[in-house]
């Protein structure tokens, strides 16, 4: 069995990397191997046509290759909250929240993300295209496997970009070589509150191996337990998952992002969650009617979020 992540050298899904390096999908008898599938439709995609029967992302992603939630599910959270960070270049000086200055700005984002940059600034009363704000993926960072946070704080440095919203390791890549400063961290209260619940780090399966191998699914959510109880006891476990798959770089960063991290580490995912992601995924397209928790959750399962049975 193999399980997915969009995006290898990065905070935003570390709980999956981390029970998959420190071993303890083995420790649930699980033969389970960690691959990287990027871009993020073709994670989602991968999940679909049966390569992977995981997938460790964003937790509305299952809507890029299962249309309204038919065929998947949401096993558990890897961590609370909306994940991404807005950097801009160091030389523009502009203060923290201050989205007033992002006017005529060209930002770099994924669509993906991209998509919720848009829609956290039409809440905060800005509309991109009237502000002339650019939202866009730059060339540099178009390449199979790259990882666009640390790539795209390059275009900092060279000034072929004013900013970029992305995960956390480029964030932290941006503000200690220098070139960046933080604008916007959804995560812990920049921006309209509402964001927060945009989406958060999960894992997802189909309806399909839950039904034909319900022990596994029960296996991963255990794992993934263990992972954030043991990244909080000890962020040497941090350094250690990243050791063998991280540049030297970001492995030497890892264990300061995680324990800004460890707050938001609980697998719970709550109805209020879901509903609050349905919106979200309304406004920007992605699902057509509201859907029900129970259909988007694997809810049998929701004991494990709690239990160590």
């Amino acid at each position: 069995m193999r399980i997915a992540v969009p995006d290898l050298v990065s905070n935003s899904y570390f709980p999956a990397i981390a029970a998959a390096e420190l071993g303890l999908f083995k420790e649930q008898g699980l033969d389970l191997t960690l691959e990287l599938v990027s871009p993020l439709d073709q994670c989602a995609a991968a999940l679909k046509d049966g390569h992977v029967s995981f997938i460790a992302a964003s937790a509305h992603a299952p809507l890029l290759a299962f249309p309204e939630w038919e065929g998947a599910k949401l096993l558990c959270a890897q961590a609370q909250g909306t994940y991404w960070f807005l950097v801009m270049r160091k030389d523009l000086h502009v203060a923290r929240g201050d989205l007033a200055a992002l006017k005529q700005r060209r930002i770099a984002a994924v669509p993906f993300v991209g998509a919720a940059l848009r829609e956290l600034l039409k809440v905060a009363g800005m509309d991109p295209e009237h502000e002339s704000i650019e939202i866009m993926v730059p060339e540099s960072a178009r390449k199979p496997g790259v990882n666009f946070g640390v790539a795209i704080a390059e275009g900092l440095r060279d000034g072929s970009i004013d900013g970029f919203f992305a995960n956390g390791m480029g964030a932290a890549v941006a503000v200690k070589e220098g070139i960046g400063d933080i604008v916007l961290d959804v995560r812990r209260g920049d921006g309209p509150a509402e964001c927060f619940n945009y989406t958060f780090g999960a894992i997802a399966t189909t309806d399909k191996v839950i039904h034909d191998t319900p022990d596994a699914a029960a296996g991963v959510i255990r794992a993934i337990r263990q992972a954030q109880k043991m990244l909080k006891a000890d962020l040497n476990n941090a350094t250690l998952a990243a050791r063998r798959l991280y540049p030297a770089r970001e492995a030497g960063l890892i264990a300061d992002i995680v324990a800004r991290d460890l707050p938001y580490y609980d697998p719970a995912i709550s109805a209020e969650q879901v509903q609050r992601m349905n919106r979200y995924t309304q406004r920007i397209g992605m699902l057509g009617a509201d859907v029900a928790y129970e259909k988007i959750v694997a809810t049998q399962y929701s004991y494990l979020w709690t239990n160590d049975i």
